[in-house]
């Protein structure tokens, strides 16, 4: 059994595209991605920002749903921390009941957004609970009707109910949080082109393995493919990250130095903002394939691509060139 392939889209907003024609390209990328085999395509959440237009996945996926015919749909991911993880059982069991087993419910933990932003989406809410794990255990019960007997919840019922359950992924880039998503049984999904550390990534496949030794686990890249290699590159170029270290102890990655040193500001901590070249694997094809083959022996058994180029164009051509149906010839999948 060889490994799948699936597309990550943040919604960019490139080339002075409108919010309205951004969204009406991931759409017509997620048609595209149907007809070239990919397994999944998933839609991004991200706040108060005027790069990407993904704000509302549960809302995007839906319409995406209804718009393909075959390819699994999903969240990449909701992010559980602002959110009831009873509402958002809810939700994508109302999309299991209307798209039936073509949903996926990947939820993370990053906010998404800056703090202010997060302040608003959690405005007025009374939390019980802000432990992510716990949140990510009520979500299980909810999602499979399997609370323990002593739950407060264990007699709430998630309507309406549905035959089949939407698949739930856990979305990181920690050790703790892939042996986390072994133990619930999740599959789970490493963002290496959020934390490139490789070491990590290999020992976040050994800790997830030691519950789940059967279960799935997957990379997500940041992936530009060209027809040549000095294309592919030339594409690659120039693309940094900026991560706000924070005195707390916490890290987020943020695409723009002006944004994290607003996060910086906006979390009331003192704080330290450093800028990194971004992790972006480039090259033909067949250079791409053979970093994936290598990863495939390390135990992962699906690649996500995250495509940051800022030429629609381009950016489609990568998606093509990649594509199960060019990429995958000699491999099962």
């Amino acid at each position: 059994m060889g490994y799948h392939l699936s597309i990550l889209d943040q919604a960019p907003v490139i080339e002075d595209a409108s919010n309205a024609l951004t969204l009406q390209r991931t759409v017509e990328l997620a048609q595209l991605a149907e007809q070239l085999g990919y397994k999944r395509f998933w839609v991004s959440e991200h706040h108060h920002s005027h790069e990407v237009a993904s704000s509302s996945p549960e809302v995007l996926v839906s319409y995406i749903l209804a718009k393909t015919n075959k390819i699994r749909v999903g969240s990449g991911g909701v992010m559980l921390s602002h959110y009831s993880p009873y509402k958002v059982a809810e939700n994508f069991q109302v999309l299991t009941n209307l798209a039936g087993d073509r949903v996926d419910l990947g939820v993370g933990k990053a906010p998404g957004g800056l703090p202010l932003a997060t302040a608003a989406l959690q405005y007025g809410v009374a939390e019980a609970s802000n432990d992510f794990n716990e949140r990510l255990r009520l979500l299980k019960g909810f999602i499979e009707n399997k609370l323990p007997e002593d739950d407060p919840f264990a007699k709430l019922e998630v309507t309406p109910t549905s035959e089949v359950a939407p698949e739930i992924i856990l979305l990181g880039g920690s050790v703790a949080s892939a042996e986390y998503a072994g133990q619930l049984g999740f599959t789970y999904v490493f963002a290496q082109f959020i934390n490139s550390d490789k070491q990590v990534l290999i020992d976040a496949i050994a800790a997830y393995k030691k519950h789940s030794p059967n279960g799935k686990f997957g990379v997500a890249f940041a992936v530009i493919a060209a027809k040549n290699e000095a294309t592919a590159h030339a594409y690659a170029e120039g693309h940094e990250i900026y991560k706000v270290h924070l005195a707390s102890g916490r890290t987020l990655t943020l695409h723009t130095k002006e944004a994290a040193e607003e996060f910086g500001q906006q979390s009331g901590e003192s704080y330290e903002v450093k800028r990194y070249e971004a992790n972006i694997l480039s090259g033909t094809p067949e250079q791409i394939k053979e970093t994936l083959d290598q990863y495939y022996a390390l135990g992962v058994t699906e690649f996500i691509f995250h495509t940051p180029i800022k030429n629609h164009e381009a950016r489609r051509t990568s998606y093509e060139l990649l594509s199960p149906k060019h990429l995958l010839a000699a491999v099962t999948v």
